[in-house]
């Protein structure tokens, strides 16, 4: 299979590619370097096959449709995005530039290039936005009422993705990833406090939970992740797929987890809230199990171990 990430120098693109490198695939990397690294893809520019290609574009640059029609994927991998939620509210417009143009250029390409099946990285959770209490662990069923920019845009190039389906027989999955963490992540957006703790426990340095700790998230390890782009590249045509662990882990929680496997024994510091954040989330993957035979495998000890051996080794 040839194969085209966007976002492939980000942590979980270039955690995607070195697995499709590794099953024998051809792949292409399109990435701007804005939030990603060439560091990241060392072992794949190392590839000793000569399957491998980089392509340094910002994906609202209108040469990707070119780049992409040229090189002619059976598969996209859509990963790239503007990705933290407060640059979403404050700058709106630079946001949709990117998730929504820049997607836009992705699937002009893709339909000039008679690419097979794009499988895109949406935001579960952004795209359900408040969710009833009653109604967690969230599922695919729920109406989509995003109350944040980012999380409209994805919503919305999963509108597009669904008219190029119809329009074009442009084959899609969209999956909704809860919250990603795992090695090669930098320190941002909510998942990124896994990040945050990992750096500040191997510096003995403190950490800071904001509010008290309650505030609930579902956190996949990005192998798991990586396991369920792969499959949703011949599974799951036309669906929006929930990919989460289903078990909700507050932030109190997370750190003791981390601090026991870092062999730390302090506790975190209090901050103030910050307004506007989520009180709880948690995505039901019941639907990916069905269509694309995956279940999440790592849990967070595991994974936590896994973050905290590669801060210690970078």
């Amino acid at each position: 299979m040839r194969a085209l990430v966007t976002g492939g120098a980000g942590f979980i693109g270039s955690t995607l590619v070195d697995r499709l490198l590794a099953e024998g695939h051809e792949v292409d990397v399109v990435d701007d370097l804005s939030s990603g690294s060439m560091a990241n893809l060392a072992d794949a520019r190392g590839n000793g096959e000569h399957k491998f290609q980089f392509h340094r574009i910002d994906i609202r640059d209108a040469s990707l449709v070119d780049v992409i029609e040229r090189r002619k994927p059976e598969v996209v991998f859509h990963l790239a995005a503007q990705i933290d939620v407060r640059v979403s509210v404050t700058d709106p417009v630079h946001d949709a530039m990117i998730n929504v143009i820049g997607s836009l250029n992705v699937l002009e390409g893709a339909r000039k290039a008679g690419t097979r099946k794009v499988v895109f990285a949406s935001s579960g959770g952004t795209i359900y936005g408040v969710v009833a209490d009653e109604d967690l662990p969230a599922n695919e069923s729920l109406p989509q009422r995003p109350v944040s920019p980012y999380g409209i845009s994805k919503k919305v190039v999963g509108d597009y993705l669904y008219a190029y389906r119809e329009l074009h027989q442009l084959e899609f999955t969209a999956l909704a990833l809860a919250n990603v963490y795992g090695p090669r992540q930098d320190p941002h957006g909510e998942a990124g406090v896994v990040a945050i703790f990992a750096g500040r426990l191997l510096a003995d340095e403190p950490c800071t939970i904001f509010g008290d700790g309650s505030q609930t998230r579902d956190y996949v390890f990005v192998d798991d992740v990586v396991d369920a782009f792969v499959r949703a590249a011949d599974k799951g045509n036309g669906l929006i797929i929930n990919i989460g662990t289903s078990v909700e882990t507050s932030v109190t929680d997370l750190y003791a987890t981390m601090a026991r496997v870092a062999q730390v024994d302090r506790a975190a510091t209090l901050a103030p809230a910050r307004p506007g954040e989520l009180a709880r989330s948690s995505l039901d993957p019941s639907r990916a199990e069905m269509q694309l035979g995956w279940k999440p495998w790592t849990d967070l000890a595991a994974g936590s171990a896994a973050v905290l051996e590669f801060f210690r080794n970078r």
